[in-house]
């Protein structure tokens, strides 16, 4: 093969051979601008002149490139030459085979196609970072040769890229680790199991984002009050990776901690505010807190720049609870109120976090509609809804973004169940005669519930003194209620007074301070808290012995 003629059709070279038959430059005019060619011997002088790029010959310098080259011609790709590093790699080859059988390397990497690419455009294709049978990885470069009277030829020109693609996959692979450590600590700080509230039933999905995408800072919780009363709450810390999970477990923390306070939830808020600008003030994070009390048949909620709680009642209805949303958590300075949405029998509602409904170029209340249609359709158990309502949002392993959905249920209970699911109450008139009627009412209510005898006794101990200590401490209303659940009683008085109760040791000579700690000994747990009309709530809560099997 003519290897100066192909090595002219090579491109740039028709450009080259066109400027050596232009007029040379008068050596008068050298010094404006112009660079003296350089000549052999130095500038001592020597034997003459160093030969122009176009006149060297091409397979001397083919042969001494490092990168591996190969000149193929025809439709079949016939093997015209290969140069000694392609030969070092992968053995000495055949003139005049088809590529297919004398280069069975560039077969099993997928190049053939390509050269028939470059032969029908007639333009350049690269390949990049293969690797190949010799273990090495290349990026290969196939350039067409024009040929007078041929086919046409491409030239395979392939670079070792080893140590690039080594320190490419060594990257991937510590970004690898720091998602699954990521995974892991997220995984980790959320609830490994759901408390399940008498009155409630709730469950939870979290979905990390794909590969692609590290780990963010979603969260959800469920934590049991008293009194009957839950708390759920769901969040997401804005960022991602080791830093946003770790984040996202101290606010964790700290709503499970403030819960305990029994605050409003605008207040609750509050303290996370406070608290996220202490972990970081450069960190903020979304969230919702809400708070479930049977005897109301509402959720009250305050929201942190979160998206809105949807509710579909029994009937299929969805609504979307809009207002208030206050900033977001690490804003500071920034005052929450606190709003509420009914949340009757047959009830369900959904907390979640924007990578349910958030997508590219697609505003993002049309994903919250497209959640309300799909949770208008969604029935079944909280654990059914939640895994259809993922689905229907198109979440998969490679989503690009965290999802975490939290779904409670309160079930409409009729039969037999409903038994089980009781209330009673009395309003607490006059002074010091309610005493007696409110141990009386207590007691017929306990019988009529078919309580064993010692529970009987306890619970109407417990009015007493709850209902006592309401009428020396507290201003009217009062009020007592008894309410009974599959698994515990619950004696509840509330009044018009904010001065919340202690416990305390009483000295012999006291007169008084012994009803909170008689309560306190004989229940299973007590507990007070304000109420939102100014006044507080005073409770005690006694389990029922498990029914023998």
């Amino acid at each position: 093969m003519n290897f100066t003629r192909w090595s002219a059709r090579l491109p740039g070279t028709q450009r080259r051979a066109a400027a050596r038959t232009e007029t040379p430059v008068p050596s008068d005019r050298r010094g404006e601008g112009s660079v003296p060619a350089a000549r052999a011997g130095g500038p001592a002088g020597g034997s003459g002149p160093v030969p122009a790029v176009d006149e060297l010959p091409a397979r001397d310098v083919l042969d001494r490139v490092p990168a591996l080259v190969a000149l193929v011609h025809g439709p079949d790709h016939r093997v015209a030459y290969v140069n000694d590093a392609y030969t070092t790699a992968f053995g000495a080859r055949d003139t005049g085979a088809p590529a297919r059988e004398a280069l069975p390397e560039l077969a099993e990497l997928g190049l053939l196609p390509l050269l028939d690419q470059v032969l029908r455009s007639g333009r350049p294709r690269t390949l990049k970072s293969r690797r190949a049978v010799d273990g090495r990885s290349y990026t290969f470069t196939c350039t067409p040769v024009a040929e007078d009277g041929g086919d046409g030829a491409v030239l395979v020109f392939a670079t070792d890229v080893t140590d690039h693609a080594e320190a490419a996959e060594r990257l991937r692979a510590s970004e690898r680790r720091q998602r699954e450590t990521a995974v892991t600590l997220q995984r980790s700080l959320l609830p490994q199991d759901l408390e399940q509230p008498d009155d409630l039933r709730i469950a939870a999905t979290y979905q990390p984002g794909g590969t692609e995408a590290a780990v963010g800072g979603d969260w959800y919780d469920v934590i049991t009050l008293g009194g009957g009363r839950t708390a759920l709450v769901i969040g997401d810390v804005m960022g991602r990776g080791v830093r946003a999970a770790a984040v996202m477990g101290q606010l964790r923390t700290g709503a499970r901690a403030y819960a305990r306070l029994d605050l409003p939830p605008h207040e609750v808020l509050q303290l996370l505010d406070g608290l996220a600008t202490e972990i970081d003030p450069n960190q903020i994070a979304t969230c919702v807190y809400a708070v479930h009390d049977p005897n109301e048949g509402r959720l009250v909620y305050a929201s942190a720049g979160h998206l809105p709680i949807l509710v579909r009642d029994e009937n299929g209805t969805v609504s979307r609870a809009d207002e208030p949303t206050g900033p977001p958590l690490g804003t500071g300075g920034w005052m929450h109120s606190s709003g509420s949405i009914a949340l009757a029998p047959g009830s369900t509602a959904v907390l979640y976090t924007d990578g349910l409904v958030e997508r590219r170029n697609e505003d993002l209340d049309e994903g919250i509609a497209a959640l309300e249609r799909a949770l208008a359709g969604a029935t079944g158990s909280p654990q059914v809804v939640c895994d259809r309502l993922v689905r229907s949002a198109g979440v998969t392993a490679d989503h690009d973004d965290d999802v975490a959905v939290l779904v409670l249920q309160h079930p409409a209970r009729t039969g037999p169940d409903g038994e089980l699911f009781r209330n009673a109450a009395l309003e607490l008139l006059g002074g010091v005669e309610a005493a007696p009627r409110a141990r009386a009412f207590a007691s017929g209510v306990l019988t009529s519930w078919r309580f064993p005898a010692e529970l009987h006794d306890l619970g109407v101990l417990a009015t007493s003194e709850l209902v006592a200590n309401s009428l020396q401490h507290g201003t009217p209303p009062m009020r007592l209620r008894l309410r009974r659940t599959d698994r515990r009683l619950i004696v509840e008085v509330t009044d018009g007074d904010d001065h919340l109760p202690r416990r305390r040791r009483a000295e012999p000579a006291d007169e008084s301070g012994r009803g909170i700690a008689i309560v306190a000994t004989i229940a299973s747990t007590w507990g007070c808290r304000r109420t939102p009309d100014g006044g507080k709530a005073v409770w005690c809560e006694f389990l029922l012995p498990k029914p023998r099997p």
